[in-house]
């Protein structure tokens, strides 16, 4: 009976729109998402109050706080999905937040073929119809000392078309060891079975021999793979057969050796003080007849997977129907080629990719903004909340290098009014989003992700996340 009553106390749909408030939506949003914010809104308040949660307050009350809601709902199916987010993670290739940072002369490529007509698939020369692959195939074939090069939309993709063209209906072996799960799930043996390539495993989980593939191969055999574990380390009683040996083996029975190198890098990190990661330079030197890898990991650049190897593979490939269905469009190769570009001076890649710059910054430098930061908000936070300097270790992420610890340092803030997990809440939910990591009672924003430029962004969602709103 009560519940009833308080039915009846709801505006109508009607109603809640004349209010002059919600009228006003009208000028900037179409009347169906207004109708439609109106209606979720009162279903919300009727829900409510059918599992015995009576609002308080006379009818005026209660309208004028649907009205409010409406307002905010309203907002939000404005508020685009994809939106910019501070990474203050200090996860550098976060999968969740869109991988790698493109360089700016990546951004600027995006933009020249965004907002206008390109040769794309035009040879300017002779005015017939060119290839979208050769923007890109001169510049990965200097780069890696491969015979030819091709683009598809992912790694994955690449490993499908590899393992499609040279081994579908035969086998291609695989040390068990290497048999690796990717992200969402995914895991070689499902690509290759979606490849209709035949997986034979070999060896163990933690040694695996030439032999052991030398006892595997037959009349059906295709193809040789080697899957580089990059999202994770086998250690200790361990023998992960190599490119080299794997080599001299498709040599010895005339098969092609794969190589799927995962995350993929054109530079030797370690000499910076990361582990190693074998280069896509020194796969392509060991033998390799076709080696895969990621652009927007290691590499830096844009989502895409990359085919590298020998000629007579690559035109296989291509001809490929797959090919078509993976292929990539204008602002990944506009954007993949400029990142190249700058691989062409080791040093200017170093300096000018953000992936790169990030993963190789010293601590000192990341301490000395981390130092900064904090005197400027304890200032504006004025005591509402702790803001210490700590030291940190930042990750690599994306499936590379996990037993990477990179010395950071962070800015923690223990806000004194509320949870951390309220401001945590709080900074996902404005512009821009901010992402830190929760840590006990206190938020860490590792600066070693924050983009310099950001800075001041982030300074401003803190001080209004932690104040209510209310910015000093």
């Amino acid at each position: 009976m009560v519940a009833r009553e308080m039915l009846r106390q709801l505006p109508a749909v009607d109603e809640v729109l004349r209010a002059p408030e919600v009228a006003a939506l009208l000028d900037f949003a179409p009347r169906g998402i207004v109708v439609q914010a109106v209606r979720e809104v009162l279903d919300r308040w009727r829900r409510s109050i059918m599992e015995g949660n009576a609002p308080e307050g006379r009818r005026e009350s209660i309208t004028s706080r649907i009205v409010k809601e409406v307002r905010e709902e309203v907002k939000r199916s404005l508020r685009p999905r994809l939106r910019r987010v501070i990474n203050a993670t200090g996860v550098v290739l976060h999968t969740n937040l869109g991988r790698a940072v493109l360089a700016g002369e990546a951004q600027e490529a995006v933009h020249m073929a965004a907002s206008g007509y390109s040769n794309l698939e035009l040879d300017l020369a002779s005015g017939k119809r060119g290839s979208r692959y050769v923007h890109l195939e001169e510049l990965l074939t200097g780069l890696t000392g491969a015979e030819a090069a091709m683009v598809v939309n992912n790694n994955a993709g690449a490993v499908l078309l590899a393992l499609s063209t040279l081994a579908r209906g035969r086998e291609v072996i695989v040390s068990r060891g290497q048999l690796v799960e990717i992200g969402g799930s995914f895991r070689i043996p499902d690509v290759m079975a979606q490849s209709g390539a035949i997986l034979v495993e070999v060896g163990t989980t933690n040694k695996t021999y030439p032999q052991d593939y030398r006892r595997a191969i037959g009349p059906q055999t295709a193809l040789l793979l080697h899957v580089h574990t990059s999202n994770y380390r086998l250690v200790g009683f361990v023998r992960e057969i190599t490119v080299a040996e794997l080599v001299s083996l498709g040599r010895e029975y005339n098969l092609p050796v794969m190589s799927d190198l995962g995350s993929g890098s054109l530079v030797d990190l370690s000499a910076l003080g990361l582990p190693h990661e074998p280069t896509v330079q020194e796969t392509v030197a060991a033998g390799a007849d076709v080696v895969t890898f990621s652009g927007d990991k290691l590499l830096g650049g844009p989502q895409a997977g990359i085919i590298v190897g020998r000629r007579q593979y690559i035109e296989m490939m291509r001809k490929n129907p797959l090919t078509r269905a993976l292929r990539v469009d204008k602002l990944t190769v506009a954007a993949l080629e400029a990142t190249l570009r700058l691989y062409l001076e080791p040093q200017k890649a170093l300096a000018k990719v953000p992936a790169l710059r990030m993963l190789t910054a010293p601590r000192s430098e990341i301490a000395e903004r981390a130092e900064a930061a904090a005197r400027r908000l304890r200032g504006m936070l004025a005591g509402k909340a702790l803001v210490e300097v700590e030291a940190t270790f930042s990750q690599v992420g994306g499936g590379a290098m996990p037993t990477a610890e990179i010395p950071s340092a962070a800015v923690t803030i223990r806000p004194r009014a509320m949870s951390v997990s309220e401001l945590a809440q709080r900074l996902r939910g404005g512009e821009p989003a901010v992402m830190g990591r929760l840590q006990e009672d206190r938020l860490v924003l590792d600066l070693r992700t924050v983009l310099p430029e950001e800075e001041e962004d982030l300074l401003k969602a803190l001080v209004k996340a932690v104040l209510g709103g209310e910015e000093s």
